[in-house]
């Protein structure tokens, strides 16, 4: 089931399916029985060679002190009459001045004088030599023995010895028949152990990654996916937070105007009331309306489907218009608002740099105390550009200040409607300092105020 499931997966994909365990595992024991078996079969070659001349060396010897024996009780005629010598070996006798007196395989007149061959040499001087060359006349790597004899002759024994490349040729049948043996098992144990190391791996409680009691090697890959499990349970609570909170925030104002509305309707309001009436409508509406375009911001954002082009901003400027902007409504509670800093630029998006900075500085206002003020400073820092906004309002107490960016989050919520805040300010300020790559910071104490900082990465 799962091998069909991967196969339809590369098939969606378009790509060359990937190696299975087992066919991994099968590479690597081929890999590792080749140059086994190669270090082997050198091995097992040079060891033969070796075994093979040894007894070579024996043989020819113990021949050799044989036909000795016999020469210096018969004479050098029993070479002449000796029936029980193998066939391979070849007997040769020479004189003191290196002439050949007698060959086995050929006329002793007609080879050349053997005074130079080592063996010979060795013979003559300590009664017995050997040694292995190639011969030229029988065209084959031969083992030399030669033993002085009574009559101050030398007798020489040779025979044709295995060459390391014949030897290694010779085992060549025997290392076939092994590798096939060997491949077939490596076939059958590969897939035993594909098995056994498989089965664990399609055991695993995906749900629960950090139960499984499994390799150590994946301990890793579990931990990583119980964090992305958590990681999309708090997400998926959170969309389910901010779906009930917006049918709510949605719902209150909906049905203020409706009730307002039908009740003019059925013609229950004096006139006198009615552009009360009608002002509460227009209230409830600006209100919708105001949660609607910040709920069509933050999806925005979380899209990252905003416009991405960037241009260089003034920071204090457009800090500095912002405060303009918000005069009206610092006037109607009798705040009064302060600008310092120096021009600094920054490369952004404009629009949402201006609601990152506005919200934040509305806040300022929203939640301050009548007669309050409210500081705002905007310029350049060792870390890169920054804007901090002080108030002297009624501060936030600190167990709030990881969540006060949260979606819907009020601190106060018995007066937060009050005072016309949407609940989503600190959200869109937040949303936009991570599309910025800056950093969001809060200071704040109850009955003192509050200092809210957003510091720009250096460009």
């Amino acid at each position: 089931m799962v091998r069909k499931i991967q196969q339809n997966i590369q098939k969606k994909m378009g790509k060359k399916r990937p190696w299975s365990m087992e066919q991994k595992i099968q590479k690597s024991m081929m890999v590792i029985l080749a140059v086994t078996l190669v270090l082997f079969y050198a091995i097992l070659s040079v060891i033969l060679y070796n075994e093979n001349l040894s007894l070579l060396r024996s043989e020819v010897r113990q021949e050799a002190r044989y036909i000795r024996i016999a020469i210096n009780i018969a004479g050098a005629e029993y070479l002449e009459e000796m029936d029980n010598v193998d066939v391979q070996t070849r007997v040769t006798r020479i004189s003191e001045d290196g002439s050949v007196l007698y060959d086995s395989r050929r006329d002793g007149s007609m080879l050349e004088n053997h005074s130079g061959r080592q063996e010979i040499m060795d013979a003559l001087k300590n009664g017995e030599g050997e040694d292995m060359r190639r011969s030229a006349t029988v065209q084959k790597d031969m083992y030399y023995y030669a033993l002085l004899l009574d009559d101050g002759t030398v007798l020489r024994v040779s025979r044709a010895a295995d060459s390391l490349v014949s030897t290694a040729l010779g085992v060549i049948p025997v290392i076939g028949g092994l590798a096939v043996l060997m491949v077939l098992l490596a076939m059958l144990l590969a897939k035993w152990q594909t098995a056994r190391l498989i089965k664990p791996i399609n055991e695993l409680d995906l749900e629960h990654p950090l139960e499984n009691a499994v390799y150590a090697e994946l301990d890793p890959l579990l931990i990583a996916m119980d964090k992305q499990n958590k990681e999309k349970e708090a997400v998926s609570n959170m969309r389910k937070e901010f779906s009930a909170n917006v049918s709510h925030e949605l719902k209150t104002p909906l049905t203020s105007i409706s009730g307002y509305a039908e009740i003019m309707k059925n013609g229950m309001v004096r006139p006198a009331d009615i552009p009360v009436f009608s002002e509460r409508i227009y209230k409830e509406a600006r209100r919708l309306i105001t949660l609607v375009e910040d709920i069509i911001k933050l999806s925005k954002l979380d899209e990252e489907s905003v416009e991405l082009e960037k241009q260089e901003v003034d920071l204090y400027d457009l800090t500095r218009e912002i405060i303009s902007r918000l005069a009206p409504q610092a006037s109607q509670k009798n705040i009064r608002m302060e600008m310092t800093g120096e021009p600094v630029k920054y490369s952004g998006i404009r629009q949402i740099l201006d609601e990152m900075i506005y919200n934040v500085c509305e806040n300022a206002i929203k939640y301050n105390n009548d007669g309050g003020r409210v500081t705002v400073w905007a310029g350049n820092t060792l870390d890169g550009p920054r804007v901090s906004v002080t108030d002297t309002g009624i501060g936030i107490p600190k167990e709030h200040h990881e969540r006060i960016f949260e979606r819907f989050y009020r601190v106060d919520k018995s007066h937060s409607k009050e005072r016309g805040g949407t609940g989503l300010g600190l959200s869109i300020v937040k949303h936009g300092a991570l599309l910025h790559g800056a950093k969001v910071s809060v200071d704040s104490m109850p009955g003192r105020g509050t200092k809210i900082e957003i510091q720009f990465p250096k460009q």
